[in-house]
C-alpha cells in the first residue's frame, strides 16, 4: 500500500480537482467540479470556511518589481510600470486544516500570487513545487483517482492503480519532482500550464512560469522532513519575514517549436531560452491570515492584456472547481 498512498498524495496534491470514484449514483447528475470537490470532501472530510484542497496555507503581502526587458516579451501592464502590490498564499496539499508540513502529504507545497494591477484589475498565478503534472487532462485525473480509490490492500496484481500508471508514467513519477524545504522561501515553484505572451505587436510567445528563490533552493530528506514540528513551515516563513523579505526571481521558459502546450505531463527540456521577468518580494505576513484566505479566491483564468491562456485543457479545469469551492466556503 506504500505505493498506492504515494500516487495519492502526490497525485492529489497541487490541484483543484479529483475523480468521482464512489459517489452515490445521484451525485453523477452534478458538475464535474461539483463531484470533484464533494470527493474531497469525502477524502478529507468536510471543514467549514476551508479550502476543498490546500486547506493549510498562510497569507503574506508584498511586491513585483519588472525586470527592463520583461515589456519586450508581453504588453501586459505589470511589465511596463513601476513595481506592484501582491497579495501570495503558501499553501500544503491536500483539504486537511491540520495537515503536519513535514508529511509526505503534504507535498507539493504551493504558492499562489494575486497582482494588484495599474489599472485597478488583477491578474492571478498559481504554482507549486511539482516540475510536471501526473496527467495531461481532467478526465485522465479522473481515471487516475478511480483507480487510487479502487485500489485496496487485498487488491490482485496489478492493482487498478498500478494498471493505470503503466499506461500513464507521469502518474507514477511526478511526485517525486517535489520535496519539502527547510522554508517556503527555499523552494522553486513552477506553473506547469503553459500560457501566452502577447507583445505589442501582436507576436505570441508560449511559455510556462517559475519562482526561483533568491537564497537558492533548500530540500529536506523525507526522514527529517517528517520528524519537523507539525506547523514548522507556515511558522518558519512569519518569522523569516520579521526579520527581513523574502525574494524570488520571476522567470518564464519559453516554448521552442513543437513543445507541448497542451500536456501538461511534459516538461520542457532545460535547454529552453528562460527570461527574467521580474522580483517578487515579500515583505509581511498578514494580520490574520485565516480571515483573509476566506476572501482570497485565485483564479488561473484571472490575466492581464497581454497574457492569455493556452491550450492546456487543465486550465479551464482549475477555474471550474476553484469557483465551487470558493462558493462552498462562503457559505
Amino acid at each position: 500500500m506504500q505505493h498506492r498512498d504515494r500516487i495519492l498524495g502526490t497525485a492529489l496534491a497541487g490541484l483543484a480537482w479529483v475523480a468521482a470514484a464512489g459517489l452515490p449514483a445521484a451525485a453523477q447528475d452534478t458538475s464535474t467540479a461539483e463531484q470533484t470537490v464533494d470527493v474531497m470532501n469525502t477524502l478529507w472530510g468536510k471543514h467549514p470556511g476551508f479550502r476543498a484542497n490546500h486547506a493549510k496555507g498562510a497569507v503574506v503581502e508584498g511586491s513585483f518589481t519588472p525586470s527592463k526587458e520583461a515589456a519586450t516579451y508581453s504588453k501586459a501592464s505589470l511589465f511596463a510600470g513601476p513595481p506592484v502590490p501582491v497579495t501570495a498564499r503558501f499553501s500544503d496539499a491536500t483539504g486537511i486544516p491540520t495537515i503536519p508540513d513535514g508529511s509526505p502529504n503534504a507535498n507539493p507545497h504551493g504558492m499562489a500570487v494575486k497582482f494588484k494591477l495599474a489599472e485597478g484589475g488583477e491578474m492571478d498565478i498559481v504554482a507549486n513545487a511539482l516540475k510536471y503534472f501526473p496527467v495531461a487532462t481532467g478526465e485522465e485525473f479522473r481515471d487516475l483517482l478511480t483507480a487510487v480509490a479502487k485500489t485496496k490492500p487485498d487488491s490482485p496484481k496489478p492493482t487498478p492503480v498500478e494498471a493505470f500508471v503503466a499506461t500513464h508514467p507521469a502518474a507514477g513519477t511526478a511526485g517525486a519532482s517535489a520535496k519539502t524545504p527547510s522554508s517556503l522561501g527555499r523552494q522553486t515553484f513552477n506553473g506547469v500550464d503553459a500560457f501566452v505572451f502577447v507583445d505589442k505587436a501582436g507576436k505570441r510567445q508560449a511559455f510556462r512560469w517559475r519562482f526561483v528563490p533568491v537564497e537558492g533552493e533548500d530540500l529536506l530528506a523525507p526522514e527529517a522532513a517528517e520528524k519537523q514540528p507539525p506547523d514548522f513551515l507556515m511558522e518558519e516563513i512569519r518569522t523569516r519575514l520579521a526579520k527581513g523579505p523574502v525574494s524570488y526571481r520571476v522567470l518564464a521558459q519559453l516554448a521552442q517549436p513543437g513543445d507541448p502546450t497542451a500536456d501538461a505531463t511534459k516538461a520542457w527540456p532545460d535547454d529552453r531560452p528562460t527570461v527574467d521577468m521580474g522580483t517578487l518580494t515579500l515583505a509581511k505576513p498578514v494580520a490574520d491570515s485565516a480571515d483573509a484566505e476566506k476572501a482570497l479566491l485565485f483564479m488561473p483564468n484571472a490575466l492581464a492584456d497581454g497574457i492569455e491562456v493556452s491550450d492546456d485543457p487543465l486550465i479551464d479545469a482549475r477555474v471550474q472547481a476553484y469557483a465551487v469551492s470558493f462558493g462552498r466556503r462562503q457559505q
